[in-house]
């Protein structure tokens, strides 16, 4: 049958079980977009800036487990979807990108909207195609979509020029995939594998630090049964948060830099670490040299270049998390640790890390509580990057599994507004809240439009405290407060900007409103914007300063007592 390249790009996408994308229109892409009608089971989000579009993609991904998809033209709209490339790539999650590019016989001359796309994207793509004959594109998007969300996923472009969507050529499906270079290992070695259980066996201060291979792997009951079994204690990641239930016992927090202080000196003084598919970020490890020195460690990721990359490990395990540990708890035996347990739970008395002082102040760690609170932990959680992104983690409660998105390896603050939409797209009964910082909201917030047009009845809470303010406490900490371009002087009215675009707006300036208008927002069947002005110079804590170790942790101070 005699097809158009732009015919097969959408016949292709619907193969893989692709049914929403993300997108803008533009020259170079065009042809592939006056397909579309014929594919209604090509559902098409009309964004209004293409790094929403790729972070919305991320955040659909995140969610359901399979690629998520954007188009861009060439050019300005394919570099505008780098962003969120890049954070997928950080982050391990599965995109398939199709931009447009200049006709083929043009490329290299320097056309209109020319730019060498699958070259600027190499360091931040698991891989990429320029795909120059139509005869070509089946295959081309069937590998892209395998390479994505096998093994590491990971975003995957596929860059056509404009003349490759028009041309036609005769359509076959694609027949075995042969990537002879490309075969992720997902068992894990045997012997490796009764190594670690013997460790497990021997130990008697075990920790496990859950990271995000847990939740792509959908590992969730093999590591709840490792954790009962032998009774230890599971600390995520800051990505890994909501692999594991933390109403559970032996739910341990998260450590590391803006981390539970218990949580990070718990691993201090663990006999063995178990860590499952998480890479020993900076941001955990502090100063690699000086991280967890006591303790025999025990690593298990589905990338074997993350394996001893940071941290050198005793029992390496290349594979994939669920399949690993389906086969490692029958050879670990029933176990309890109660002097270890007794012990944490002394370090979490010590250093507790979750207070929330007595004020009459609006504090925004009481506003993520009280949603916490009021969504009973089962929201689907997204957030930007700082101060917002920390209190989010530290005082949500996750009961649910991959209900909390976030940048984490990039920090891409902007990513709140579109990845919550996409979270809405991917499941649209669950109830969204993004948790937004008014610095990072205002980066993406013109998908508040694409929101209100596409009825998702995303929740956004605003922690509104007129600062970028992460790096103004660091400014505060580390600068002598000298504040040098942190403060928001002209920040917008956001009820007034919400009912522009025709959301409900609501703006919440004391603590007795909080709940209020939490319930207020939920009973909305649309989105709302709701607008917390909060403390201004309220600090995140505890804080592990970049590069140290968790000896350096400064910790939050406590208030003097008054006396008359």
């Amino acid at each position: 049958m005699i097809k158009k390249g732009s015919q097969i790009v959408c016949e292709s996408l619907l193969r893989e079980g692709c049914n929403v994308v993300f997108g803008i229109p533009g020259g170079a892409i065009l042809p592939l977009y006056q397909a579309l009608p014929e594919y209604p089971g090509l559902r098409h989000i009309l964004t209004r800036h293409e790094q929403g579009a790729s972070l919305a993609a991320d955040g659909y991904a995140r969610v359901t487990g399979k690629p998520g998809v954007a188009f861009a033209t060439s050019g300005p709209g394919a570099t505008n979807l780098v962003t969120g490339i890049a954070t997928a790539q950080m982050d391990s999650v599965p995109l398939v990108i199709v931009t447009g590019q200049v006709n083929s016989w043009t490329i290299g001359s320097d056309a209109f909207q020319e730019t060498d796309i699958t070259g600027i994207t190499l360091p931040v793509t698991k891989h990429n195609f320029l795909v120059m004959d139509a005869s070509d594109i089946a295959s081309s998007i069937k590998e892209a979509f395998h390479i994505a969300n096998t093994g590491r996923p990971g975003p995957v472009l596929v860059d056509i020029p404009r003349d490759v969507f028009v041309q036609e050529v005769e359509y076959e499906e694609p027949g075995e995939l042969n990537l002879p270079g490309y075969s992720p290992n997902f068992s894990g070695h045997s012997g490796q594998i009764r190594k670690a259980a013997n460790l497990i066996n021997e130990s008697e201060k075990p920790v496990i630090i859950a990271g995000h291979g847990v939740i792509i792997s959908k590992a969730y009951d093999e590591l709840k049964e490792l954790a009962e079994k032998a009774q230890i204690p599971v600390i995520t990641t800051l990505l890994g948060i909501s692999c594991f239930p933390e109403d559970h016992v032996l739910w341990t927090g998260w450590p590391g830099m803006h981390g539970m202080a218990y949580s990070s000196f718990t691993i201090e003084e663990a006999d063995l670490v178990i860590a499952l598919g998480m890479r020993f970020d900076d941001r955990i490890t502090g100063n690699p040299s000086k991280f967890a020195l006591n303790s025999k460690k025990i690593h298990i990721d589905v990338d074997p270049s993350e394996i001893g990359k940071n941290i050198a490990v005793d029992v390496p395990i290349v594979g994939d998390v669920k399949e690993v540990l389906s086969r490692m708890n029958t050879h670990v035996v029933a176990a309890t640790h109660p002097s270890w347990l007794k012990r944490i739970d002394v370090l979490k008395k010590d250093h507790p890390s979750l207070n929330i002082p007595e004020t009459s102040k609006l504090l925004a760690r009481q506003v993520v509580k009280d949603i916490s609170d009021e969504t009973k932990g089962g929201a689907t959680i997204v957030t930007g990057v700082g101060q917002h992104q920390m209190w989010a983690a530290q005082h949500y409660r996750f009961k649910k599994p991959c209900t909390f998105l976030t940048s984490g390896g990039s920090g891409t603050m902007g990513y709140e507004v579109p990845a919550a939409m996409g979270a809405q797209v991917a499941d649209p009964d669950s109830t969204v809240w993004s948790i937004a910082g008014d610095g990072g909201f205002q980066m993406t917030l013109c998908e508040l439009a694409t929101i209100a047009e596409n009825k998702l009845p995303v929740k956004f809470a605003i922690l509104n405290n007129g600062f970028l303010g992460m790096v103004r406490q660091w400014q505060e900490i580390f600068f002598d407060s000298s504040y040098v371009s942190t403060a928001y002087t002209g920040n917008p009215d956001f009820v007034r900007l919400a009912e522009a675009y025709g959301i409900k707006g609501i703006r919440v300036t004391d603590k007795t409103q909080v709940k209020t208008a939490i319930a207020e927002a939920m009973d909305h069947d649309g989105p709302v914007v709701v607008d917390f002005i909060v403390e201004q110079e309220e600090n995140v804590y505890p804080m592990i300063p970049s590069g140290m170790t968790v000896y350096d942790m400064i910790e939050e101070p406590v208030p003097e007592k008054v006396t008359t």
